[in-house]
C-alpha cells in the first residue's frame, strides 16, 4: 500500500474549540480514513510551520477522500500531501528509472 505524509494546520475556530474542550483527534482522524479505505499510522502534533503531521496508508483515492472531506470540513487549512516510499522501493525505482533512462531523449537533445 502507498504510504503518504499530510501535514496542515487548524484553522483559527478549531483551536479556539480544542482551549475550550480539548480532545485526542487520533481516533477521529483514523476512523475518517479507514472509511476511506486507509489507515491510519500515525498522527502527531508539531510545532513550526504546520499544527499536525499524519503518517497514513491506503489506496490514492482514499487518501485523496479523506484530504478533501477534513478540508471541506473547515477545522483544517493548509494540507500538504506527500507520497513516501521506504528506502528499498525507492532503490527499486531508481533501478527502473536507469534502464529507462538510457533510451530517453530530453526535449532539446540533439539526436
Amino acid at each position: 500500500m502507498p504510504l503518504f505524509i499530510t501535514q496542515g494546520r487548524f484553522a483559527q475556530d478549531a483551536i479556539k474549540g480544542m482551549l475550550a474542550k480539548p480532545e485526542d483527534r487520533s481516533e477521529t482522524v483514523g476512523q475518517l480514513f479507514a472509511k476511506s479505505g486507509g489507515k491510519l499510522l500515525a498522527y502527531y502534533m508539531t510545532f513550526g510551520e504546520y499544527d499536525f503531521l499524519i503518517v497514513s496508508e491506503g489506496p490514492y483515492e482514499g487518501v485523496a477522500i479523506s484530504v478533501i472531506v477534513a478540508a471541506a470540513g473547515g477545522g483544517v487549512t493548509d494540507l500538504k500531501t506527500t507520497l513516501a516510499m521506504t528506502s528499498d522501493d525507492m532503490k527499486n525505482a531508481f533501478a527502473k528509472a536507469g534502464a529507462v533512462a538510457a533510451s530517453f531523449r530530453p526535449a532539446g537533445a540533439k539526436t
